[in-house]
């Protein structure tokens, strides 16, 4: 192929009227090269092939084209790969390479694509009013809590105008932890857009139909008519519908969690990461507006936004029963209820951060939420009603292992000592807190250990004294009072009496 230096040459010489054989001479080139050169319209003569002539493949051109149509009719997992393609073309007596045939089902498959007017990476700019939207999505990210390993789930929210980012970690990615990022994000943000564009994640979207229709999942329609916020559902593996997401996604990735974050504990990594998304904010510029940052932006865009209600009441409910151990299942771990609801149907609520337990509309346990698995979560006063009855229970029972007591019921029970009698003069005081409360129990505790005793009876009749109502009532009190028959002093009426007796 020809350099353009030698085309020009050629030209330019034939202009000055050098013959075509003396310059195919003097550059060493064939008369007809220097024939097309001189022809060109322009010194950019390059060859364009106008037909590829296929000796191995065309004439087996229609048998590999029907391979390839039906191929591509097939489920994904079921499909061919090119060299099983190539090797049955060989049993049909096909001579040619492999890389012929993938080189013509790579052109094949162009052909299609410009056929059927594919523009899958041509993209048309979106543009979103202030207020209008925001979008949300999950990334998986690895960080280091408490010196171990593990991989977080990530909650991103992005306002669609002022493209303002809010990230959090969390350790799942079900429907309770979708509630709490919205919750957190909003008020992170001071109010709520109208339209919220997510993907076709599974807490959100029940059934896919075709097109935009989307049946969602009931929950998550309570939570956005709660916030008044219309959700849309992307196209199936269509990312490119809530790019500014995507985008964010993948930024934070970079700019955030590498090299990996190390913290003591999620709720701390969460404080960093929201303090990252306002200096994130306040340093980058935003991309449409030059003369604003994006925190400045955002300050705009808030009397777009509507009103911030109360945070949504979100947590995912569940059935179960508690066992005869007063004993809640529930992700792998335990937790414990109260006795009465021993061997009965309860609701577990689970939210981001903790577990609710209801039975028959009242809550029976409320616990911080644990993440790992075959872990026992007790509550030693759950237990009470079952210890006034066995008080043996206190030395050995799994509730009352490393019982955190008040500081004067632990006095109390350290100055009772061991042994079962002590057991049962203790929990003989802790069986009034259902009655008297915990606060009317310790100071009574504290009333005897001042007094210098530590008997129960002792303090039993202090709680019950304190039970007793107080006489309100005022005495009234007569000052100088007067007899309307003053006595007199007549000693002479005794002998009136004496002559009525020696008359009888």
């Amino acid at each position: 192929m020809l350099v353009v230096e030698t085309i020009t040459r050629i030209r330019r010489e034939h202009r000055d009227g050098k013959p075509i054989k003396a310059i195919a001479r003097d550059l060493r080139l064939s008369r007809n090269t220097v024939r097309k050169a001189v022809r060109a319209p322009n010194a950019d003569a390059s060859y364009e092939r106008k037909e590829q002539h296929r000796p191995q493949t065309g004439p087996f051109s229609t048998r590999l084209e029907e391979l390839l149509e039906e191929n591509e009719g097939l489920p994904r997992r079921d499909r061919l790969r090119m060299t099983r393609i190539h090797d049955l073309l060989q049993r049909e007596g096909f001579g040619g390479s492999y890389d012929a045939v993938r080189r013509y089902a790579a052109r094949w498959k162009r052909e299609r694509r410009v056929e059927a007017g594919d523009m899958a990476k041509a993209f048309i700019p979106l543009m979103y009013r202030p207020g209008e939207a925001y979008q949300f999505d999950w990334s998986h990210e690895d960080v280091e809590i408490a010196g171990k390993p593990m991989r977080v789930k990530v909650a991103h929210m992005r306002f669609c105008w002022s493209r303002a980012p809010f990230v959090r970690a969390y350790p799942r990615e079900t429907q309770e932890m979708v509630f709490d990022a919205h919750a957190r994000a909003f008020a992170f943000f001071g109010g709520v857009p109208t339209r919220g564009i997510y993907d076709n994640m599974k807490t959100a979207v029940t059934t896919v139909f075709t097109g935009k229709e989307r049946l969602f999942n009931r929950r998550f329609l309570i939570m956005t008519d709660h916030y008044r916020v219309e959700p849309v559902a992307c196209s199936p593996a269509a990312g490119w519908e809530k790019g500014q997401v995507e985008n964010q996604v993948q930024t934070s990735r970079e700019r955030l969690f590498k090299p990996r974050l190390r913290f003591a504990s999620l709720e701390e990594l969460n404080i960093w990461l929201e303090a990252e998304c306002r200096r994130w904010a306040e340093r980058n510029q935003h991309p449409d507006q030059e003369d604003m940052t994006i925190a400045q932006a955002l300050e705009a865009e808030r009397p777009m936004l509507q009103p911030l209600p109360v945070p949504f009441d979100g947590f995912f409910e569940s059935e179960h029963v508690a066992s005869s151990t007063c004993l809640v299942s529930f992700d792998r771990n335990r937790y414990s209820v109260m006795a009465k609801a021993a061997h009965q149907a309860v609701q577990v609520r689970a939210y981001a951060t903790r577990i609710v337990i209801r039975c028959d509309g009242v809550v029976v346990a409320e616990h911080e939420r644990v993440f790992g698995r075959n872990q026992t979560i007790f509550d030693p006063w759950h237990y009470l009603p079952i210890l006034a009855r066995k008080p043996g229970a206190l030395r050995n029972g799994a509730p009352f292992q490393d019982w955190a007591l008040p500081p004067a019921l632990a006095q109390l029970r350290r100055k009772l000592g061991k042994g079962d009698d002590a057991d049962r003069r203790f929990v003989r005081v802790l069986a009034a807190v259902p009655e008297d409360g915990l606060e009317a129990v310790e100071a009574a505790v504290r009333e005897a250990l001042g007094a210098g005793t530590v008997s129960d009876e002792i303090i039993l009749n202090i709680l019950s004294r304190r039970r007793e109502p107080h006489d309100v009532q005022a005495m009234d009190v007569v000052v100088n009072l007067k007899l309307k028959h003053p006595p007199e002093a007549n000693c002479g009426r005794y002998d009136t009496v004496r002559d009525l007796d020696a008359a009888a």
